[in-house]
């Protein structure tokens, strides 16, 4: 058998600068590609239901226009579950709010919180409730602590306590009372849920806190040169004060942190003021850190707790 001779051309100084070019530009899409899937699903494969369910719910993006923000049109997903299109039922909301740096979308494409309302619906045949999820901040990478600041058109707690929830009960079909809303949200959004409920007694019956924390960050641009609104934005200051309209609107606080999260001390200490105040709750170490596998493991319980205790139509 001949050997077959391989002939070597080399590459003029053009064709050797477009192959480089293409290497160059397949590598950037493949790390642009992974950068983004991180981004979207922190690591973890693409939000996928499960065999057994055959009816999925439907994820909308709206815009929400708020006094409270000086007019500010927000953007806001809305996840409605199986069912809702065919039926004429009314339904309890959970208003989810994200962390910092954050956005909406991270609760349904990286917590799967569409998945757990699916899956529940498939299993125990309840009509489930609507999920909210709104963005808190001007940019990703803004703090606003979802607190009413300093400056104008920057009532980001009236903005979820009052404009959004108006906006949701107009258009969609929602039980519209404070007995079918739980607010709900991680890390500084779960400081978000409680002190947005502790200011709006009435508005939600759940509170939930995913790693969440009570005492606000010493921010001078959101609380003032002088911290003058850090106060009225401290829950372990405001519980005393609303205990009595707490009880008297049955309002339930679940709520947990990681046994690796340094803030299991001061949700500790949390836990013990609600129980001398006599506030229903439930108060839990999980293992792990302050992350999103701690968030993934618990939303299952989250939203079943929630669904638990909402009144329903």
């Amino acid at each position: 058998m001949h050997a077959v001779e391989r002939l070597r051309v080399p590459l003029g100084p053009a064709a050797a600068a477009a192959a480089l070019a293409l290497f160059l530009a397949g590598g950037l899409l493949g790390a642009r590609s992974y950068g983004l899937n991180y981004w979207l699903y922190r690591g973890y494969d693409a939000p996928k239901d499960p065999p057994y369910v055959t009816v999925r719910g439907t994820q909308q993006e709206i815009s929400v226009t708020s006094p409270a923000l000086g007019g500010r049109a927000q953007q806001v997903y809305v996840y409605l579950p199986p069912g809702y299109a065919t039926s004429r039922r009314r339904y309890p909301v959970i208003y989810l709010l994200h962390g910092f740096p954050g956005r909406p979308l991270a609760f349904l494409e990286t917590v799967r919180m569409g998945v757990v309302v699916d899956s529940v619906a498939a299993r125990t045949h309840s009509p489930g409730a609507i999920l909210v999820m709104p963005f808190g901040s001007t940019g990703t990478f803004t703090d606003k602590e979802w607190a009413n600041g300093v400056g104008k058109g920057q009532g980001w707690a009236t903005f979820v306590a009052r404009d959004l929830v108006r906006a949701i009960d107009a258009r969609y079909r929602t039980i519209p009372s404070g007995r079918a809303r739980a607010i709900a949200g991680l890390s500084e959004g779960g400081f978000g849920a409680i002190n947005i409920a502790l200011q709006h007694p009435g508005e939600f019956s759940v509170v939930e806190s995913w790693s969440g924390y009570e005492r606000p960050d010493k921010l001078r641009s959101i609380f003032g040169s002088k911290l003058q609104l850090l106060a009225a934005n401290n829950p372990t200051r405001l519980l005393p004060r609303e205990a009595a309209a707490l009880r008297r609107d049955h309002v339930y606080v679940w709520f947990y942190s990681g046994n690796d999260d340094p803030l299991h001390v001061q949700n500790g200490a949390f836990a013990a003021e609600l129980g001398r105040y006599r506030i229903p709750y439930h108060y839990f170490q999980a293992f792990g850190g302050h992350n999103w596998a701690l968030w993934r493991d618990n939303a299952l319980p989250a939203y079943e707790i929630a669904l638990r205790r909402l009144a329903r139509a």
